[in-house]
C-alpha cells in the first residue's frame, strides 16, 4: 500500500508539473500575442505621425513656395531702388571725385 500512495503521489507531481508547464506556455503565448498587438498599434501609431508631419510640411512648402513669386518680385523691386540709389549718388559726387584725383595726381612733392 505504501508503494501504491508513493506511485499515486509521482503521478500527482507530475501531473501538476504538467499542468505548470501547460500555464506557462499559455503565459508565453499570450505575451507574445501583447508584445506583437503593441508592436502593431506602435507602428500603426507611427505610420499616422508621419502622415500627418508630411502632411504639414507640404503645406507649408506649398505656402512658401506660393509666397516666393511674391518675393521675388519685392526683392527685384528693393535691387532697382538700390541700383536707381547708387547710381544717382555717384552722378551727383563724380565731378568732385574726378577733381580730387587731377588734383591728387597733378600735385608735385618734393
Amino acid at each position: 500500500m505504501a508503494s501504491s500512495s508513493g506511485q499515486n503521489g509521482i503521478q500527482l507531481l507530475l501531473a501538476a508539473e504538467q499542468e505548470a508547464q501547460h500555464i506557462v506556455n499559455a503565459a508565453r503565448t499570450a505575451k507574445q500575442a501583447r508584445l506583437k498587438q503593441a508592436k502593431e498599434e506602435a507602428e500603426k501609431e507611427i505610420a499616422e505621425f508621419r502622415a500627418q508631419m508630411e502632411a504639414e510640411f507640404q503645406r507649408k512648402v506649398a505656402e512658401s513656395s506660393g509666397d516666393s513669386g511674391a518675393n521675388v518680385k519685392r526683392l527685384e523691386q528693393e535691387t532697382e531702388a538700390k541700383i536707381h540709389h547708387l547710381n544717382t549718388e555717384a552722378s551727383r559726387i563724380s565731378h568732385d571725385v574726378v577733381q580730387m584725383l587731377l588734383r591728387h595726381v597733378t600735385t608735385v612733392k618734393n
